[in-house]
This record gives structure tokens, C-alpha cells and sequence, in this order.
């Protein structure tokens, strides 16, 4: 791989990005169309992003074609993307510069005051509560976030100011390619096995990670976290500046009296030991605060003003995926949500059990790669029994292999839930005739899980309000920006 700073992203000339359509591809394409770079992308799915990157100029293919290659200098691709693809094997054969995506996200930071958020999870909503503080602030950043952050309606903009905000991932080792000036660690679980073998292995990764900041900067980690106890802890015996948030009282930045309800969270804080007063955010879960507490401590120790990180804070609309209310019909409010591993799926159904109040919680689940599935397979099934009624989609895993009996048919059976209020549905198709099935006038459905699934919501809402013709007068709607939950 190329070392970061080696290339900037002017040199990349005309690109073009297989699987554009994605989160973390369309948000690098939107931050180089934003830059001026000529981009061009293939996809075989109309991605929500898509629309939003035409109308910046870039040039989409819905198909995978050889001919899309033709007047490009460079090739950009995700994990995702085999090796034996058509195109990815014909730009190696045609010569041209091919880049994997955090190569070319290395190459847009070069020049850059890089903070780099990583972490097992809370590394979306983290990042984009820091790009937030930064934009009230006046501090113009650029970022790249994991997800789109509602009030910008964006998931990636080149600013004009110094700093650059980004989301790591750990999932490939990419995140390593970066050199911060701060890093965020939010927490440090077992996940991404498949990479790293065990869990010692992983936090040696988060460690690697840590000590790739700048000889100014700082690594900011939780003190709730056990793994990211034993990492600061390494980072320390290394020398580095290591900066914690959370309940614990040795935090640096500690959170007391933490409350959340449906109309949001809010937390007291002090630091080191001087009080800061209160902190809110209009989006409610507890693990959402702990995750604002590793913005707000990013953000004072570069000098910024306590009272514009509350304010920031307090208006911070939420991001897609993230808690996303989807719209309400039949009497029935339509969640969309990221989550897929245990710990996240826990904290999520938990808030939603929360919310849905007197009425049932309804998750339909599509799992995200076959490996956590096996591997997480019994904690999973217990987060997913804190619904009410589960419906269980096939594993989303491009490039794996299931064997008969894994994957959705093996984690629906071990969900601790009566056998009538669980089902695997493996049929797309078939996912919301089984959820009006099952919805009733009060009850919260979420969709949770793996990319695809973020499509799904729209197709719920339609199936609820067709069957609302049936006499209870409820007429469908989507949510609009910054209504309470």
C-alpha cells in the first residue's frame, strides 16, 4: 500500500470507483467531486447516494463494463470488491494506478490536521458529532463520516479550514494508512476476527493505530471500556498523550447523572475535575452520550470554547442509520438502524424498547457478514430478544462462503423468543407482507443491520399503509428533520 502523504488528491487525475454506490465509496466520491476531481463510478443497485453524486457532476454506470475504464488515470476500490473483478483486473492489466479506498482517503488528507476516529463501535456518530462542533465553531472542516449527517444531508465535504475529520476502519487493518494528529478510540470488542485471529491481536492493531499520531497530537480513549483501558494504558508506557472520557471516575473528561427518555440524552460534565455544566443532545440512548463525550473532549482539548460545544451538541440532528426515524403509518413508527454487532444491537433495541413505550418492538434483522454471525452467533440472539418479535433476513456477506444451516437459519433458532415471534425470512420480497403480518397499531419497527436493509424502510412504510386502507384512517408519512421520536 501507498504511504499516506505520498500522494495528494489533485494527483489521482480522472477517477473512477468501482461500487461507488456504498457509504464510505460515495462518501469519498462526494469529498473529491466537492475537491474538483473528475470522478466516475460503477453500481448495479440505485444507491440513495447515487442522485446526490450526479448532481455534483459525477458520471454513474448502472453496470460493470470494461468500457468504463476507458480515460481513466485511476482506480479506486473497497474491501468489498474481489479480486477477480472485471474491472478491477482490467485496470491492472491496462496499467493505470489503482488505489484501495483508504489509500485514496490517506491522499485527500495530505496537508491536513487529521482526527481520525476509530473504535468497534460509535465511530459514525462520533465522527459526525465532531464535524458538527467544528462547523458552529467556524473551523470550515472537511470530513468523511460513515454515515450521512442529517442537517447537512451530506456524508463527506471538502472545507476550506485545517482540520480534516474522518472515520477510521479497523475492519482491514486501512485505518493504519493514517497519520493524525488526533486519534479517537471509542471502545475496543471482538470483531473482525477474520482479520485479526484474536482479540490480543486487534488491540496490538488499536495500539499501532494510537501510536501513529503526530508528535503534537494526543489519543483520546474511553475509560468505561476495558479494551481501550489496556490500549490507553500500552499508548502510555510508549509515551504518548493519552486523553479518557466516560463515567469512571479517573476519566479525564467525566460524565455523571446521564439521563435519557425519548426526547434525548443529557449528561453533566467536568473536566479535570472542574465542572462544565450540562450537556444535551434531541436524540436519546445512553451509549449516543458516551459517544458525544469523545467530541466534546477532542474538541476542548484543541482549544475550543465549552459553551459552542454545547450548543453544537444541543442542535445535533442525528445521523442516518443511526436512531433514523423513517416515517409513521397504521399507527406504526419505522425506524432504520446500523447496528449489527451484539454490543450496538443491545444499546440500540434498548433505547427503541424505551421508546416504543406501552406499544411492541418489531426488529427485522438482516445479519452483516457470516463470520461475526457464526462467531457472535448466541450474543446476537440475545440482543435481538429484547424485541418482541424478530424477523431474521440471510446474511448479508459479499464473497463468503455459508455452509447449509449457518447464517440466518442457525441465528433465528437460537433467539431466546417464542417459536411464533421469531421467523427467518430469506426472501427480500417476502420481508414486509411478514411484517404487517405482525404490526399492530402502537408498536416501533426497526430495521437493523447490514447496508441493504437501509432500503428496506420505505418499503415497510408502503406495505403498513396499504394495509391501513383497511379501515383505521392512518395515512403514511416520512419523518421530517428534527421531530421528536
Amino acid at each position: 500500500m501507498i504511504p499516506a502523504g505520498v500522494l495528494t488528491a489533485e494527483d489521482l487525475g480522472r477517477v473512477h470507483m468501482i461500487g461507488v454506490g456504498g457509504v464510505g465509496m460515495s462518501g469519498l466520491a462526494r469529498l473529491l467531486l466537492t475537491r474538483g476531481v473528475p470522478v466516475s463510478g460503477s453500481e448495479l443497485r440505485e444507491w440513495p447516494a447515487l442522485a446526490g453524486l450526479r448532481a455534483l457532476g459525477g458520471t454513474i454506470y448502472m453496470s460493470h463494463e470494461l468500457s468504463n475504464l476507458d480515460g481513466v488515470d485511476t482506480v479506486i476500490y473497497s474491501t468489498a470488491i474481489p479480486a477477480d473483478h472485471l474491472e478491477l483486473a482490467e485496470a491492472r492489466r491496462r496499467g493505470l494506478r489503482v488505489l484501495h479506498r483508504s489509500e485514496a482517503l490517506a491522499a485527500s488528507m495530505t496537508g491536513r490536521k487529521t482526527i481520525a476516529v476509530a473504535g468497534t463501535h460509535g465511530k459514525t456518530t462520533t465522527t459526525s458529532m465532531l464535524t458538527l462542533i467544528f462547523q458552529h465553531a467556524g473551523l470550515a472542516p472537511s470530513f468523511v463520516i460513515g454515515g450521512e449527517l442529517s442537517e447537512v444531508g451530506s456524508n463527506a465535504h471538502h472545507g476550506t479550514g485545517e482540520y480534516f475529520i474522518a472515520e477510521a476502519d479497523e475492519s482491514d487493518r486501512s485505518f493504519l494508512l493514517y497519520r493524525p494528529h488526533v486519534s479517537i478510540i471509542t471502545n475496543v470488542e471482538e470483531d473482525h476476527l477474520n482479520t485479526y485471529g484474536t482479540l490480543a491481536n486487534l488491540e496490538d492493531a488499536f495500539v499501532e493505530f494510537g501510536g501513529l499520531v503526530e508528535a503534537e497530537g494526543f489519543v483520546v480513549t474511553c475509560a468505561d471500556d476495558a479494551g481501550s483501558r489496556r490500549v490507553a494504558q500500552r499508548l502510555r508506557e510508549q509515551g504518548r498523550v493519552v486523553y479518557t472520557y466516560g463515567e469512571s471516575p479517573d476519566a479525564d473528561l467525566r460524565l455523571t447523572d446521564i439521563t435519557t427518555t425519548a426526547a434525548g440524552v443529557r449528561y453533566l460534565a467536568s473536566l479535570d475535575g472542574e465542572s462544565l455544566g450540562e450537556f444535551s443532545m434531541p436524540v436519546p440512548g445512553r451509549h449516543l452520550g458516551l459517544n458525544s463525550a469523545a467530541a466534546v473532549l477532542t474538541a476542548l482539548r484543541l482549544g475550543l470554547d465549552p459553551q459552542v460545544v454545547a450548543a453544537a451538541l444541543a442542535a445535533h440532528p442525528g445521523v442516518r442509520r443511526r436512531f433514523e426515524l423513517k416515517g409513521i403509518t397504521s399507527g406504526v413508527r419505522v425506524y432504520d438502524e446500523y447496528a449489527y454487532h451484539p454490543t450496538s444491537m443491545t444499546a440500540a433495541l434498548s433505547t427503541l424498547r424505551e421508546v416504543a413505550g406501552d406499544g411492541r418492538l418489531l426488529v427485522v434483522f438482516q445479519p452483516y457478514r457470516l463470520y461475526r454471525t457464526r462467531d457472535l452467533q448466541t450474543e446476537m440472539a440475545t440482543a435481538l430478544a429484547l424485541a418482541d418479535e424478530a424477523v431474521v433476513m440471510e446474511v448479508f456477506g459479499p464473497g463468503e462462503n455459508r455452509e447449509p444451516g449457518e447464517g440466518g437459519v442457525a441465528l433465528t433458532a437460537a433467539i431466546p423468543l417464542p417459536a411464533d415471534h421469531k421467523v427467518f425470512v430469506p426472501s427480500w420480497e417476502d420481508v414486509p407482507g411478514e411484517v404487517v403480518r405482525r404490526a399492530k397499531e402502537g408498536d416501533v419497527v426497526v430495521t437493523m443491520g447490514a447496508p441493504p436493509i437501509s432500503l428496506m424502510g420505505d418499503e415497510l412504510l408502503a406495505a403498513l399503509s396499504g394495509h391501513s386502507g383497511q379501515g383505521n384512517g392512518y395515512v403514511a408519512r416520512h419523518a421530517q428533520p428534527g421531530e421528536p421520536a
